[in-house]
């Protein structure tokens, strides 16, 4: 099983969100990660880009990690392997995120049930920014 939330309640997350944390975020303008970053920004959410080997990304400040940042975010969207994951879904627990969302071809079925057991909500193999285009 890879993804079981229905549209409403993707809608719903699209739609009480305000900020999100893009960890993986290259500064490279035909990454998929930058470009999902580019729609996210023009669609009104407070983006915070976390690659440790970047100081800007998008004029944006970079964070070295999701503690670094200083302000609750809502939306950790993950662009790492799937491998790569739960040390990121640990750390959005850590910090209180909302909710982690693997970005399509990210599957990674332990880091999803860790991030429920503790209250976030977690999507996997999916695109934010197809979701939010198609869903709202």
């Amino acid at each position: 099983m890879i993804d079981t939330h229905p549209h409403t309640e993707v809608a719903g997350l699209l739609r009480r969100a305000r900020t999100i944390a893009i960890v993986g975020l290259s500064p490279k303008e035909t990454r998929p990660s930058n470009m999902v970053g580019r729609y996210l920004l023009n669609a009104g959410y407070t983006i915070f880009p976390v690659n440790p080997g970047q100081s800007e990304i998008l004029g944006l400040q970079c964070y070295p990690d999701l503690r670094s940042i200083p302000e609750h975010i809502d939306i950790v969207d993950i662009f790492r392997r799937s491998e790569e994951v739960m040390p990121v879904v640990m750390e959005a627990v850590r910090i209180g995120a909302g909710a982690v969302w693997m970005q399509l071809g990210i599957v990674n079925q332990e880091a999803a049930e860790y991030a429920r057991q503790h209250g976030l909500i977690a999507v996997m193999d999916r695109c934010i920014k197809v979701d939010h285009s198609l869903l709202l």
